[in-house]
């Protein structure tokens, strides 16, 4: 190892700060300077920062498996009783928070988050009004929050709000900070049902759903216990990828909730339940494939909807019109062409009711002196009766494309043709 180098990182670190200098254009006090590239203000982090802040988030978390296989069943009863309320709507309005792949049960203390917020943005999370989310059930006390004070995990009375999160497999919670202003560390949370994970620093990207490589993935195992604070708890977002949860998982957040956290007042918490349930209301009308009516104080991008949809169904209207019409007068203009051409030819009726006697390869008619003479004349030139129509009706043809007329067809009947 070279002279000074302590570390193999620190000479490949070193020779690529050289490497710049050796890439330099010559000559380039020669070029103007406002024409060259601008390099970008920040600086890509070294390798010792992102182990820095790896072992900063490790730091920050802690965990124990502190649940045995058959207190874990115990608690997951108790979950599914909780879910089967929540099926049957017997929780507070708040208590619920439903989404697809994860539904997650509020107790002791609620918060607006996501998209519920008026306003986005970190620190505009409220709480919701004393007595707006179900109390926190007993049995979480006694079988969950008792065993981490007797494990000192966390100190006896801090815990005053518990959220459960019922996810399916593919289920997620996207990147986030648990509200500074309104939750004290650390935050402890359970899992059961499944193994799953807790990644930090990812980033999530929709249509379709993306996560990128987080910087720490905490495995966390049925039945363990896992405290976070500090760095991981401040100052990094964590999240649940859909990846990492392959079969159904539960989690139980424990938390405490600061004195002096912002809270709604009940009057703005009305308005704003109004305004959570008339957004819910135009995303199922923006999905839905039928019309509902309105009432009549609807947002004018509502109506502005219905006018767009008016104008469609009126478009398609006028395009079916139009189809139908088309196919009426074609089936017009073809029962007129069927008339003329009946007209012009003999029906089959007709062909039935005047049979034509063929005897001997000859055609006969009884009763006509004008048929006895053509009959003569045919012996005489020497055609049979059937060649002799032919060839008139072939003269005939000649004759009416040159006069432009429309093919007039020889008539046969049994009076018109002599027995050869």
């Amino acid at each position: 190892m070279a002279a000074g180098m302590t570390d193999l990182r620190h000479k490949l670190d070193s020779s690529y700060r050289h490497l710049g200098d050796r890439k330099r254009k010559p000559f380039e006090d020669e070029y103007d300077s406002s024409r060259r590239r601008r390099r970008p203000s920040f600086e890509r982090r070294s390798f010792e920062d992102e182990i820095e802040e790896v072992k900063k988030i490790h730091e920050g978390c802690k965990q124990c498996q502190l649940f045995s296989e058959s207190e874990c069943r115990e608690i997951e009863k108790k979950i599914d009783e909780v879910v089967e309320i929540g099926k049957n709507g017997k929780y507070k309005e708040h208590t619920v928070d439903k989404a697809p792949l994860r539904n997650k049960y509020f107790f002791g203390e609620g918060y607006t988050y996501g998209a519920q917020l008026a306003k986005r943005g970190p620190g505009q999370e409220r709480l919701y009004p004393h007595g707006g989310v179900d109390e926190i059930p007993k049995w979480i006390f006694e079988l969950v929050v008792s065993r981490l004070e007797e494990a000192e995990v966390v100190p006896k009375g801090f815990i005053n709000s518990a959220v459960i999160n019922d996810y399916l497999p593919g289920g997620c919670i996207v990147s986030h900070v648990d509200p500074i202003h309104i939750f004290d560390r650390p935050i402890a949370s359970v899992s059961f049902f499944s193994d799953s994970a807790l990644s930090f620093g990812c980033k999530f990207s929709f249509k379709p759903i993306r996560v990128s490589k987080p910087k720490v993935c905490l495995p966390i195992s049925r039945g363990c216990v896992t405290l976070i604070s500090g760095y991981a708890a401040n100052e990094v977002t964590h999240c649940i990828r859909p990846e990492d949860v392959k079969a159904r998982r539960a989690v139980i957040i424990l938390r405490r909730v600061l004195p002096d956290a912002p809270r709604l007042e009940p009057s703005t918490a009305s308005d704003h339940d109004r305004h959570t349930s008339a957004s819910r209301h135009s995303k199922r009308d923006h999905h839905s494939h039928h019309h509902h009516h309105r009432s009549k104080d609807s947002s004018p991008t509502s109506s502005r909807s219905e006018r767009e949809r008016s104008e469609k169904d009126r478009y398609r209207y006028d395009k079916d019109k139009d189809r139908s019409d088309r196919e009426r007068n074609g089936k017009e203009r073809g029962r007129s062409e069927k008339e003329r051409s009946s007209e012009s030819s003999p029906s089959r009726e007709s062909k039935r009711k005047s049979p034509v006697s063929v005897e001997n390869g000859s055609h006969a008619s009884r009763s006509s002196p004008h048929g006895q003479a053509k009959a003569e004349d045919d012996k005489q030139s020497g055609l049979s009766p059937l060649k002799r129509l032919r060839k008139e009706e072939e003269e005939g043809l000649k004759r009416e494309k040159t006069e432009a007329v429309p093919p007039k067809r020889v008539k046969i009947n049994r009076h018109q043709l002599s027995k050869s």
